[in-house]
């Protein structure tokens, strides 16, 4: 999800996996995300906010893309959005 921000959304159309993401981000890899359900977002644009600062270096950063990429696998969820075409 594009933004004009510092904060980065990942766009997941299911609520329970984005929780499952989130309690796993933190339980296991001691990174706090916050998933953001209905009603703060319409339905089927639940999303974790991701919100860097300066304060993240390099290193966390890739830190955390490691981790959410192991947890995207974990849950087997997709990496990329399908393509129109693909609906």
């Amino acid at each position: 999800m594009s933004s004009d921000t510092h904060i980065r959304a990942a766009v997941r159309r299911r609520p329970r996996a984005l929780q499952q993401a989130s309690d796993i981000l933190l339980e296991e890899h001691g990174i706090y995300i916050q998933p953001i359900n209905y009603p703060t977002v319409a339905r089927g644009t639940e999303r974790l906010r991701i919100t860097p600062s300066p304060y993240h270096e390099d290193g966390l950063i890739d830190g955390l893309a490691e981790a959410l990429l192991q947890v995207w696998q974990r849950l087997r969820l997709p990496l990329r959005k399908p393509s129109l075409a693909a609906e």
